[in-house]
């Protein structure tokens, strides 16, 4: 029962996210319409997108503590495709084929994944957190992964390679360690405050916050990143895909959730994320990017003027930013 809750609660807050980024877009769409422009802060639609959006994330971080990160984190496609059949109410987009069936792929998988999920100890403790921290399997894992993670970021910052697979994979390294983080915490406080159980005055409570909020923290920094340089449509698939990946990995050796599976559910479980990514891939494949119009002033009509040169003059000149003249007058 408490894994089901993890997962109505993973999925309901997935959906809250979907419906929150295209409240937050209709809301940026109607300020750009409006004669007046005004910060997006001031809209009351925007801030109930942000509302909406916080409350998923709230809903996501205690979903880890019912459920295991394996069947936690790939819920995470539930907002893709809520993204891609909310849009067709709220931002009037048109339905494409590739959504229907990118829909029906992502869930099947998700069926696959609930119903072939690793099942694991209802209660985890402190205690048991310290043991897995000490383990021989994380401690080779945690070596690996900061080799890797040092290796791209020697090729990120020395070697200025930002291509969008090693900013992702970065991204995908530091998320591994956010949800095993996320998972102890949100587990530790839900012990205590359901059973009683007192858990926050352990050292490894307060070590486990600190480790989440700082490789969210360079996550976040990473993922911007990617976005800056990148399409949306292109780095949304392979960001799910890589963090979903490094989750269920992570998941698999810190907590061994998958200790006593037995074969077929761990290939059904697999061949689950598999139609997720499928499916994830397929609905943003081919999805035109939206730019919202800008309101602006052609240089070359201006009464008076004419636009000679570059459209953008030189920023060291005396006249940068303003439109050539051709007398004092």
């Amino acid at each position: 029962q408490t894994q089901l809750l993890g997962v109505l609660l993973a999925a309901a807050s997935n959906f809250l996210i979907s419906v929150s980024l295209n409240i937050q877009k209709c809301a940026h769409r109607r300020l750009m319409c409006q004669a007046e422009q005004k910060p997006y802060y001031t809209s009351k639609l925007w801030w109930c997108g942000i509302t909406l959006l916080g409350l998923g994330e709230v809903g996501n971080f205690t979903a880890y503590g019912f459920a295991p990160i394996a069947l936690v984190a790939p819920l995470g496609c539930v907002s893709v495709i809520g993204c891609a059949f909310i849009s067709v109410f709220f931002l009037k987009k048109t339905m494409r084929t590739a959504d229907i069936l990118g829909g029906t792929l992502t869930i099947t998988g998700i069926y696959l994944l609930v119903t072939f999920a690793p099942n694991v100890p209802r209660e985890l403790t402190a205690r048991q957190v310290q043991n897995y921290l000490v383990s021989w399997p994380f401690l080779v894992y945690s070596i690996l992964e900061i080799i890797i993670f040092c290796v791209l970021l020697y090729f990120y910052k020395r070697k200025a390679v930002k291509h969008i697979v090693v900013l992702l994979m970065m991204v995908a390294l530091l998320a591994s360690l956010t949800v095993i983080a996320v998972k102890a915490v949100s587990s530790m406080i839900a012990l205590y405050v359901m059973k009683g159980k007192m858990q926050l005055t352990y050292s490894v409570f307060y070590i486990m916050i600190v480790l989440m909020a700082t490789s969210c923290a360079f996550q976040i920094k990473f993922l911007n990143q990617a976005m800056h340089l990148y399409e949306a449509t292109a780095v949304v698939p392979i960001n799910f895909v890589f963090f979903t990946t490094s989750a269920t990995i992570s998941g698999v050796i810190f907590y061994r959730e998958f200790q006593s599976a037995a074969l077929l559910s761990v290939f059904m479980f697999l061949f689950g994320c598999l139609l997720s990514f499928l499916g994830v891939i397929i609905i943003a494949r081919n999805k035109k990017e939206e730019h919202l119009q800008v309101p602006f002033i052609d240089c070359g009509h201006i009464p008076g003027q004419k636009l000679t040169g570059k459209i953008q003059p030189d920023s060291h000149s005396s006249c940068y930013g303003t439109p050539n003249k051709e007398d004092d007058s």
